[in-house]
């Protein structure tokens, strides 16, 4: 029992640690972001036109004191930055921690792209990367990545909660793929708001972290804890007034590891639960386009829905701890059904 027990204070010992340094280290980095971000001009510019080329007059509103301040945006290279050196000096599996590191670079880069673009005016109305330039690269990255859990990792099934495994062979290449590109852009659709998308991804590392550790996948957690870490640090910063954004850089980088955090816990069908308010958030601007083209009309007042609850006059932070207690309790529900429907041997 002693030997158990110190065991596992050792792992709790590891994980804390990873966590704690990976937020001291994005604090001591974030001042040198800062630094060039502002002399360097790293401001957002904002999307002019929607999908189908009109004038986004809603989004244009509740956006305009925010272009006035100048906040800078590719915050979220402190974090990729940061959970790079942690995991690799201290945190480096070829079963645990290769695939959600490579997916968060993976990630970062192409958001990195999308945001260089951004700041550079090249983007025109679409401020950035084109939707189909940036869907084509998360999923040739969700198809490497997914080869990898194949081939290398030797998986070829799938749990169901309450039901067991599912063998599909090599079928969970494409599916592995799915889950990296929705992750990765309903996490994008969902950072509109000050602290949003950061509050929400931390719950939702800090859920797979512990279903990681109860599954005995330690180095695994220590990665979901490290990106904690590393989100609480951000938010010092980007919680309301934001002094700066994490880009599509971060958004892209923390989405897609997202997706492969859980495809490594076997918790694929857990991560609608626990995301629940990316799924509403990216549901919200399917829905708003599928609408527009086909009914020639709008279902919210400006899609995703965070920005149609603040145009029938919720102030911007009360949607923002709102759903930040959303996001908690479906963490927690998350965990309970991982408990309940056998994802824990």
């Amino acid at each position: 029992m002693g030997v158990a027990l110190q065991t596992v204070t050792n792992e709790l010992t590891h994980v804390f640690l990873l966590s704690v340094g990976a937020f001291l280290l994005a604090m001591f980095l974030t001042p040198v972001y800062t630094f060039f971000a502002y002399r360097y001009r790293f401001w957002k510019k904002q999307r002019s036109e929607s999908t189908d080329g009109k004038k986004l007059k809603v989004f244009a509103k509740f956006q305009a004191a925010k272009l006035r301040r100048n906040i800078p945006t590719m915050a979220g290279v402190i974090g990729v930055i940061s959970i790079f050196i942690v995991t690799f000096l201290f945190n480096l599996d070829r079963a645990q921690t290769w695939l959600p590191l490579a997916a968060l670079v993976g990630g970062g880069a192409v958001g990195l792209i999308d945001d260089v673009i951004n700041l550079r005016g090249l983007g025109g109305g679409a401020a950035g990367l084109r939707s189909p330039v940036k869907f084509a690269l998360i999923t040739l990255i969700g198809v490497v990545l997914g080869w990898f859990f194949f081939a290398k990792l030797g998986v070829m099934s799938f749990h169901v909660p309450f039901m067991g495994d599912v063998n599909i062979g090599w079928l969970i290449i494409p599916l592995f793929a799915f889950a990296v590109v929705a992750t990765g852009n309903a996490v994008n659709i969902s950072d509109g708001m000050d602290g949003l998308a950061g509050g929400l991804l931390g719950t939702s590392f800090g859920a797979f972290g512990v279903i990681a550790l109860l599954q005995q996948q330690v180095l695994l957690a220590g990665f979901c804890f490290t990106v904690v870490g590393v989100l609480l640090s951000y938010l010092w910063f980007n919680i309301y007034p934001a002094r700066f954004f994490m880009g599509d850089v971060g958004s892209f980088a923390y989405g897609v590891s997202l997706g492969v955090v859980a495809m490594l816990t076997d918790s694929l069908l857990l991560l609608p639960v626990i995301g629940l308010l990316f799924v509403v958030e990216a549901g919200s601007s399917l829905m708003q386009i599928a609408s527009k083209k086909i009914f020639k009309r709008k279902i919210f007042l400006s899609a995703p829905i965070h920005h149609h609850l603040e145009a029938i006059g919720w102030p911007e932070t009360k949607v923002t701890m709102r759903f930040w207690v959303i996001g908690c309790v479906m963490a927690f529900v998350g965990v309970m059904l991982a408990l309940a429907g056998g994802h824990i041997a």
